[in-house]
């Protein structure tokens, strides 16, 4: 074999193989993110609404709501956490400011972590409400639609 080890051919191909697959996950991830950043029908993307409605709702924010929504995010790894933290906290101003209120509450931040959650997560996320003790009944016809 022209006087190459075999082992580097396979140390090769195996670092080939590895590179393929961080360029097809990140790939699919930047692909995600551009999908969000594309105008719906309303001329806004989903990114946009979601910086419009935590601009929004920013003052609304207390000390207690504020530590309630890392509490509700804390099971998001690092990597995503602010990301996730940033668009539960859009659908909970958002929430929020539909029912009129003048303040961020439990129930609004309840409300809009369910909204905001994708439903293929709904089981993780009951599990861990009730890992919590955080009662989630009243917003059962969120979760059964």
């Amino acid at each position: 074999m022209n006087g190459t080890p075999s082992w580097f051919m396979y140390f090769i191909v195996f670092w080939a193989i590895v590179m393929v697959i961080a360029m097809s996950v990140g790939g699919f991830f930047m692909f995600r993110k551009f999908l969000k950043v594309l105008p719906m029908r309303d001329g806004k993307s989903k990114l946009d609404w979601q910086n419009y409605w935590v601009e929004r709702s920013r003052s609304m924010w207390g000390e207690e709501s504020k530590q309630f929504l890392d509490e509700l995010v804390s099971p998001v790894p690092n990597a995503f956490r602010d990301i996730a933290k940033h668009s539960i906290a859009a659908k909970i101003g958002q929430v929020a400011i539909e029912h009129g209120a003048k303040t961020v509450t439990r129930e609004h931040c309840i409300e809009g972590y369910i909204r905001a959650t994708p439903k293929r997560d709904y089981r993780i996320l009951m599990s861990f409400m009730e890992r919590k003790g955080i009662d989630y009944r009243p917003y059962e016809h969120l979760i059964n639609k």
